[in-house]
Order: structure tokens, then C-alpha cells, then sequence
């Protein structure tokens, strides 16, 4: 009897053990699409700017979420440069990001869209307008001008997630079990020259 509870006792750790495991890989495997559209960096006179645009749709669990539960929502845009060396490993130049969130307010019935590295606030009638920032973020600098070499080519990635570092921490653990919180867009690469002097 000792024997057969012990082979069962294996059997339950053994099972739990690969439950999790395959938990932990759903998130990568699960995740909602979302794309990037377009991007670009443009010369300006404060620097470089990221210019992009994403296309993706909200689930209805995010949908309740902000707009019946109060539950504020980020998405994240992070934008990588590095420059290709043939001698040693790519240079690892610049990565700026930049964070949305989106929430609604009951008593003023509006949604709030709130730029991080901005500061800037501003409210909207509508989920989807607030979104607009979201889809079509900002351009934002995302290096100065003297980061850069003059006229040295730059590999540029760019993409878009759901950022669930920002979630209140009782929401974290349920929202990793649920696909319908997985959004990202895989990473969008172009290659870029700096100005000439």
C-alpha cells in the first residue's frame, strides 16, 4: 500500500511539474497578434524620431477591463538600434520606449490616455479614440543627433506590447493565465543611415 501511494505521489508531481511547464510556454505560443504596420526614422532638428503605426484589436476580456472594471491598460512601444560591426558583435546603440495607458474614468464618463515619457494626458469620448495613440503613437526622439555616426548605417527594430508590468499586482497572476492578455507584435526591422555632417 506504502508503495503504491508513493508511484502516485510521483505520478501527481510529475504531472504538476509539466502542467507548469507548459503554462509557462503558453504566453510566447498564445500571444494575440498584433502588427506593425509601418516605421521610420526621420531627421529632425531635436533628433531622431520613431514615425510608426500598429494595427491590432482589443479582446473583449481587455475591452470590460478598462471600460467596466476600472482596470487601467499599458502598451508598450520600444524601438532598438544597434550598429552591425564585421569584426565583433552588432554595437548596441540606442533603445528608448515609450508607454500608453489607457483607462476611463466613471464620474467624467471619459477614457484617458496617458503618455509616460511625455507626461501628456489627454481624455477622449471613446475607447477607440484613445486608442488612436496607441495605434499611432507620437513621434518621439528617439536619439539625439550626436548619438549617432554621421552616415554609418543602423539596423532599427521596432514593436509594440501589452505592458503587464503596469497592472495593479492582484491582477498579474490572473491576467498571465489568460490569452486574452497576451498582445505583442514581433519585432518589424529596416535599416537606417544617419545624416551626413
Amino acid at each position: 500500500m506504502l508503495r503504491r501511494s508513493k508511484s502516485l505521489l510521483r505520478w501527481l508531481l510529475l504531472t504538476s511539474v509539466l502542467a507548469f511547464s507548459a503554462l509557462l510556454s503558453a504566453p510566447a505560443a498564445m500571444a494575440a497578434d498584433a502588427e506593425v504596420v509601418s516605421a521610420k526614422l526621420e531627421s529632425s532638428d531635436e533628433g531622431y524620431r520613431i514615425a510608426a503605426s500598429f494595427s491590432f484589436e482589443l479582446s473583449h476580456a481587455l475591452v470590460e477591463a478598462i471600460s467596466q472594471r476600472d482596470i487601467p491598460v499599458s502598451f508598450t512601444t520600444e524601438v532598438e538600434l544597434t550598429r552591425p560591426r564585421w569584426y565583433w558583435f552588432d554595437e548596441k546603440t540606442i533603445r528608448s520606449v515609450q508607454t500608453v495607458r489607457i483607462g476611463y474614468n466613471t464620474w467624467t464618463r471619459q477614457y484617458t490616455a496617458t503618455i509616460n515619457n511625455g507626461g501628456l494626458q489627454q481624455n477622449f469620448a471613446t475607447l477607440e479614440d484613445a486608442l488612436a495613440l496607441v495605434l499611432r503613437p507620437r513621434r518621439w526622439v528617439v536619439a539625439e543627433k550626436s548619438a549617432l555616426t554621421p552616415g554609418a548605417v543602423y539596423n532599427v527594430a521596432v514593436r509594440l506590447q501589452l505592458d503587464l508590468t503596469y497592472l495593479p499586482k492582484t491582477f498579474v497572476i490572473t491576467s498571465l493565465n489568460n490569452s486574452d492578455w497576451r498582445l505583442s507584435s514581433g519585432w518589424k526591422r529596416f535599416t537606417f543611415k544617419a545624416d551626413d555632417k
